[in-house]
């Protein structure tokens, strides 16, 4: 993993096995529960998988226009529940809105890019922002994505407002920046370019 996964795996693990642990100790001689044990495979079966994925920073496309690959981009990130905030065809730019990460039972979801991605995702509030950037140079469009996760971060239980049901009215709360999910960009990227191809060989001779 890089320097990038390996803080944030760090961090994970630091507050999940505390939670593990009092489970366990709790339970006394009865079998921890197994969503807890599930995610502690899934996080170790994630490191493990993470380190051979290969990431991709752009792609290159030929013979066709900004505003098809826009259009190819959004419907791209459509397809995988973002909801566009931003799309400025002069500047190539496309932003959406932050995703909150899919649970275990959102199986026709796709923003999980990986286990560990997917356990980090349902042991804590995550959420993520992706942008596309598509400049062109030399006759041909480059396509670049950044994603930026985010965790939510709550006070200790005697911080809390006393607004029940209310989130937003929680002092203390905040989302702090994990850094950049590369594995879901290198996915977005590798759909953009999939329905790009298709696009091309669906097209008229």
């Amino acid at each position: 993993m890089n320097d990038g996964k390996s803080t944030r795996a760090l961090v994970g693990w630091a507050d999940f096995l505390p939670m593990l642990t009092s489970h366990i100790t709790s339970m006394g001689k009865r079998v921890a529960h197994p969503t807890l044990l599930m995610a502690c495979a899934l996080m170790l079966a994630g490191c493990a998988r993470q380190q051979k994925y290969e990431t991709v920073e752009q792609i290159c496309v030929s013979d066709m226009d900004n505003a098809e690959v826009m259009q190819i981009a959004e419907d791209v990130l459509a397809k995988m529940h973002f909801t566009i905030d931003k799309a400025d065809s002069e500047s190539g730019v496309i932003k959406t809105r932050p995703l909150p990460g899919a649970q275990f039972f959102e199986f026709w979801r796709s923003d999980n890019v990986g286990a560990f991605n997917a356990a980090e995702a349902n042991l804590h509030s995550i959420r993520r922002i992706a942008q596309v950037d598509i400049n062109s140079q030399d006759g041909k469009l480059y396509i670049g994505c950044d994603v930026q996760v985010q965790r939510l971060s709550l006070p200790e239980p005697h911080q809390l407002s006393q607004t029940l049901g209310q989130l937003t009215q929680i002092t203390g709360a905040e989302w702090i920046d994990l850094g950049k999910d590369t594995m879901l960009e290198t996915e977005i990227l590798k759909r953009i370019e999939q329905q790009i191809r298709n696009s091309k060989s669906e097209a008229p001779p």
